[in-house]
């Protein structure tokens, strides 16, 4: 009588199956899991414990889904509207302009109420971490316009040296222009996008193109106003290889990372 092999489920290390699914390191699971707020069939977990489909996986009181399809959005966010699920004061969520089927995705990063463009929002937490952490070095570029031209020298500073916050440093590249003359090699695009539109996100000067790889809170704005500068408008054209290819203000495509 021959005999056959038992096929066992596919196994995962449960520190990279959080990761993938609430977006933090593997670092951060352990510590999670070491404190006690992750069960595996109703018993708490323990580090280097692997689990396959056949487990239930508990965070925070709510299962954890061994399957899950990822979605990806690019969705251009007008100014007025906050990134957070709840309205803030008059200001309304993103959210309300997206149909239900995506008010379950998260936000990669924020932009504030006043500033309008490329949000991406998703349900897949390791390519959130992906796109947010300092050591994977996203770049981000914005069109931004100040209430007078920038000074050589401050422009300089801001490029070269940096600005000292109250948080830090802040260094990031400032080209003069943007807006209506921005254009990047490479990134992705949006294939289902409407052709980009005659009009550019600003319509007078002076307009700057900032490039730049950290995502601290109004970093733009705050280091533009230690130099005496405000910011009038300011727009996100591209977050790392993706980029706002004639997506109009309010409207959304999904893609494949």
């Amino acid at each position: 009588m021959a005999l056959t092999k038992t096929r066992r489920p596919m196994s995962i290390r449960l520190n990279k199956f959080l990761a993938e699914r609430i977006g933090v390191s593997r670092r951060e699971s352990d510590d999670l899991i070491a404190a006690g707020k992750v069960l595996i069939n109703d018993k708490k977990a323990e580090i280097g414990a692997r689990i396959d489909k056949n487990d239930k996986v508990c965070y925070n009181n709510s299962i954890v889904p061994f399957d899950a399809e990822f979605l990806y959005v690019a969705f251009n966010k007008p100014i007025g509207y906050v990134c957070s699920r709840r309205a803030q004061g008059e200001a309304k969520t993103l959210y309300e302009l997206l149909p239900s089927k995506y008010h379950s995705l998260k936000t990669v990063g924020r932009l504030d109420k006043d500033t309008s463009g490329l949000i991406i929002l998703t349900n897949d937490g390791d390519f959130a971490f992906q796109m947010t952490h300092p050591k994977f070095y996203k770049e981000k570029t914005y069109f931004v316009e100040l209430d007078r031209p920038l000074e050589p020298l401050h422009q300089q500073m801001i490029s070269d040296y940096g600005v000292m916050l109250d948080d830090g440093p802040s260094k990031f590249t400032v080209i003069r222009g943007g807006g209506r003359n921005g254009s990047f090699e490479g990134p992705k695009t949006w294939a289902s996008a409407p052709e980009r539109p005659e009009k550019e996100p600003f319509d007078q000067d002076p307009l700057y193109t900032v490039i730049l790889s950290e995502g601290r809170n109004r970093q733009i704005r705050r280091t533009f106003a230690a130099l005496g500068y405000q910011v009038k408008k300011l727009h996100r054209e591209q977050f790392g290889p993706y980029v706002l290819d004639g997506l109009k203000p309010g409207e959304f495509v999904e893609f494949k990372k």
